[in-house]
C-alpha cells in the first residue's frame, strides 16, 4: 500500500520518525515535503497529499503539523478528502470506521512519537464499517453553495 504523507516545519522531524516506521510496516511512502524545518505554509503540502490520494497515486494520506488542525482544514477543502485530526488510538479507530478517513492528520506539538506510532498503526489497521455510515459519508460532498 502507498502512502502519501507531507508535514510542514513544525511536523518535519516526526515525520522523517515515520516514514523509517512506515518502511518497517511495509508501506511504500510518497514523501510530498516540506524537505527542511525552515519556516514554510502547510496548506501547500495539504493540497499535495489530499490530491495524490483523490486521483489515486496513494491509498492513504498523513499529514502533520503543528497541531493537525491546519492540515486537516487545508486537506478537506479537497472533494473527495475525509481528514481526520486525532488524538489518541480511539479517535483514530473511529475516523476510520465511522467517517472512511483518507487522511489522517497529527500534532507534532501535541503528540510524542510512541504515541503517533500508536494512533498510526490503529489508523491503518482499521476499515470503515459501511452500513449505516455509508448514507452519512455520501452528503458530506453533497452540498455546493
Amino acid at each position: 500500500m502507498k502512502i502519501a504523507i507531507a508535514s510542514d516545519h513544525a511536523g518535519f522531524k516526526v515525520k522523517e520518525k515515520l516514514k523509517k516506521f512506515l518502511t518497517r510496516m511495509g508501506y511504500e511512502i510518497k514523501d510530498f515535503g516540506t524537505f527542511s524545518e525552515e519556516s514554510c505554509d502547510y496548506p501547500d503540502f495539504a493540497i499535495k497529499v489530499a490530491e495524490a490520494v483523490v486521483n489515486r497515486k496513494a491509498e492513504n494520506g498523513i499529514l502533520i503539523c503543528g497541531t493537525g488542525i491546519g492540515m486537516s482544514i487545508a486537506a478537506n477543502k479537497v472533494k473527495g478528502i475525509r481528514a481526520a485530526v486525532c488524538w489518541n488510538e480511539e479517535t483514530a479507530k473511529l475516523s476510520r470506521k465511522h467517517n472512511n478517513a483518507n487522511i489522517l492528520c497529527l500534532g507534532a506539538r501535541m503528540l510524542n512519537i510512541d504515541e503517533i506510532e500508536r494512533i498510526v498503526k490503529a489508523w491503518l489497521s482499521t476499515n470503515f464499517e459501511g452500513g449505516r455510515h455509508e448514507k452519512r459519508i455520501s452528503k458530506i460532498h453533497a452540498y455546493e453553495i
